[in-house]
């Protein structure tokens, strides 16, 4: 009786010491794929990315001077999900992928200085005020960085409404996290920051008060240039960098459409010629030419599309449309990397993992998978023994 029951015992081995092997095998490759497209994946993608080069000596005609670079970085649209649109799962990978992109990126890329080109959150326009702090709380999770490392943020219309949702409660509620700040000088550059939801032009309270505060930074910016000039009219006071300053705001400048657009990142061929809404999809032509005027900026970076674009206002002042930096508005996002100097600057584009080929991924994992648990049970043959056999048949023809 005990032989018996012995026997019965190494019968019932073998079954689950094959289904123990077949677990292993089973949860080394769902770890194995989930660490590459969850984390390395962003390694591999922005180790491709590189600083641009930029010319770093300037002459002033008797004697040539090495200015310093400032490495930033431009990304727009993040659009973290609130409590009333998007699925939690979709919010959880959105947030997720964010992360790990921005992380990756500060770790490999050590930029000096980020500027987020606004829609920070996609329901900052209506959220409560519990919504808005647990929405703040996950922006600065995801986008947390070292102190040395800047931080500066304008404002979307997601952020604070369209002109017509906008009021004073929303632009301090925003401002008071993310700092009112104007005009921003680092290494002898100026950047200046707008609040383009404010230029409708309406003399609205705030449109006004934007305004007001645009005339005072054009005026300190050209009081600086007067003065490097030898001119003494702007009096006592800081002087600003004499370099024509870089624009960075929400909306882009005008334009009538994307239909000058190209690149991997445009905009799709079928919406292209759809024209622009001013106030809306872009500024009014005044409120352009107002900012062009007042500023005289030699760069201008905007957000708002979710497409790159490349257009030159006056033929002159170069305008770059930073794609959207969320999986949930583009197959393929990306950030803009700059080399800045007073004087000079270059751009290059750094692209993240695409969406449809992560998916690929896994799905070519899980018909692995499906294949090998089928041939472990003989439920199919295997690819590997079935290629033997027939390479075998026909050597004995």
């Amino acid at each position: 009786m005990a032989m018996i029951e012995l026997g019965f015992g190494r019968q019932n081995f073998h079954p689950l010491k094959r289904k123990s092997s077949l677990l292993l095998k089973l949860i080394a490759v769902v770890f194995a794929v989930l660490l590459f497209c969850e984390f390395l994946i962003y390694y591999l993608a922005i180790f491709q990315c590189n600083w641009p080069e930029v010319k770093t000596t300037a002459s002033d005609g008797e004697q040539t001077t090495r200015e310093p670079v400032l490495k930033a970085m431009f990304l727009a649209d993040t659009h973290l999900l609130g409590e009333f649109l998007g699925h939690w799962l979709d919010k959880l990978r959105r947030e997720w992928q964010m992360e790990r992109a921005f992380q990756t990126a500060l770790w490999l890329l050590q930029p000096e200085v980020v500027f987020i080109l606004g829609d920070i959150f996609d329901e900052g326009k209506w959220s409560t005020p519990e919504a808005w702090a647990d929405d703040v709380e996950r922006f600065q999770k995801m986008f947390r960085h070292p102190s040395h490392v800047q931080l500066k943020v304008v404002a979307g219309n997601h952020d604070i409404g369209f002109h017509y949702e906008m009021n004073t409660y929303k632009v301090e509620r925003f401002e008071k996290v993310f700092s009112s700040e104007r005009l921003f000088s680092w290494k002898g550059i100026n950047f200046v920051m707008v609040n383009s939801v404010a230029l409708n032009g309406d003399g609205c309270g705030i449109c006004s008060e934007t305004e007001a505060e645009l005339i005072e930074v054009s005026h300190r910016l050209n009081c600086s240039r007067e003065q490097a000039r030898g001119s003494s009219r702007c009096g006592p006071g800081p002087l600003l960098p004499t370099s024509a300053p870089v624009l960075l705001q929400h909306y882009p400048l005008y334009r009538r459409s994307d239909a000058n657009c190209s690149g991997e990142d445009a905009a799709p061929a079928e919406e292209r010629d759809i024209p622009f809404k001013e106030n809306y999809d872009v500024l009014s032509r005044e409120a352009s030419q107002k900012l062009l005027w007042w500023l005289q900026p030699r760069l201008v970076l905007s957000g708002h599309t979710h497409s790159a674009c490349e257009v030159h206002h006056g033929g002159r002042v170069p305008e770059l449309s930073v794609p959207s930096f969320s999986w949930r508005n583009r197959n393929n996002p990306s950030f803009i990397m700059g080399s800045i100097t007073p004087t000079d600057y270059t751009l290059s584009k750094c692209y993240l993992p695409r969406e449809d080929v992560v998916l690929i991924i896994y799905c070519g994992v899980v018909g692995f998978l499906v294949v090998l648990t089928l041939t472990h049970f003989g439920l199919l043959a295997s690819p590997f023994l079935s290629g033997l056999n027939l390479l075998g048949k026909r050597k004995t023809r």
